[in-house]
């Protein structure tokens, strides 16, 4: 049930996100390209809903920004800050109704802050229940299985013991690749539209946060070489990481990080 919420919570933060964004974007593009990407952090949020158009972040002044953002965020404060005015100063245009947005962002960015504190809140509690469940420790310790995604697991698959083999287990959320065939003609492998698409969601986000793992960068980096798109070559990395999602829970082993060797 927690997770569960905490996906139409996630669902319902990628929506005002995106509402925000594409205010910004209407009106000031070079400023939604300093705060857009940013929006998840709450000093973000909270400048928002201070002063939600550009003459109003013209007017606060730079100090006054910094003075906002350094509770939230101490050590990016005054280079958000400097990046803000560089924005602002990039576009010499006003279109017509930006001094709408002081009335229309402000409500969107505190409804963005409710939905992440209410997720943080969630993820705590969500913590709590994982302990007392041993695979969850085995779990996390695999770069880029954090609390949600191990809980995801554990809530569709459990430790994975109802599944023969890795295969098994990949061809669930839809993750092994599929072979089309129409009489003698084989085309090439795809990975299958079917299977849970809440665990294979999971699996391709922890294989996205797995990036900065040398073997998991290599493998992603060999598929790009091979002519692969950003999200084919993480789909193979996600089918790649279930061989060793199903045999850490089997064996009771934690992740045990090995030398790639360079793509």
């Amino acid at each position: 049930m927690l997770v569960g919420f905490d996906q139409d919570l996630a669902g319902e933060a990628n929506r005002t996100s995106n509402r925000i964004r594409s205010l910004l974007t209407q009106f000031h593009p070079s400023l939604e390209r300093v705060l857009g990407p940013r929006l998840d952090h709450p000093a973000l949020t909270w400048l928002l809903e201070r002063y939600g158009s550009p003459a109003a972040l013209r007017k606060a002044g730079r100090r006054t920004l910094v003075e906002v953002i350094r509770p939230n965020a101490p050590r990016m404060a005054t280079r958000l800050a400097d990046n803000i005015f560089d924005a602002l100063d990039e576009q010499t245009v006003v279109v017509p109704g930006t001094g709408t947005l002081d009335v229309i962002v402000p409500s969107p960015a505190k409804s963005l802050a409710a939905v992440h504190e209410h997720r943080r809140a969630l993820q705590a509690q969500t913590d709590a229940l994982l302990e007392a469940h041993p695979p969850s420790q085995v779990l996390t310790s695999m770069p880029g299985i954090g609390v949600r995604t191990a809980a995801v697991l554990l809530t569709t698959v459990g430790d994975g013991t109802s599944f023969p083999t890795a295969a098994h287990f990949a061809s669930y959320p839809g993750l092994a690749p599929a072979t089309k065939s129409s009489g003698t003609s084989i085309h090439g492998e795809h990975t299958p539209k079917g299977g849970n698409r809440q665990l294979k969601r999971a699996m391709f986000l922890s294989a996205f946060a797995a990036l900065h793992d040398p073997a998991s960068r290599t493998y992603y980096d060999k598929c790009r070489a091979r002519g692969k798109t950003h999200t084919q070559a993480l789909l193979r990395l996600a089918r790649q990481r279930t061989n060793v999602l199903f045999a850490m829970p089997r064996d009771g082993t934690f992740y045990a990080p090995r030398t790639p060797h360079p793509a």
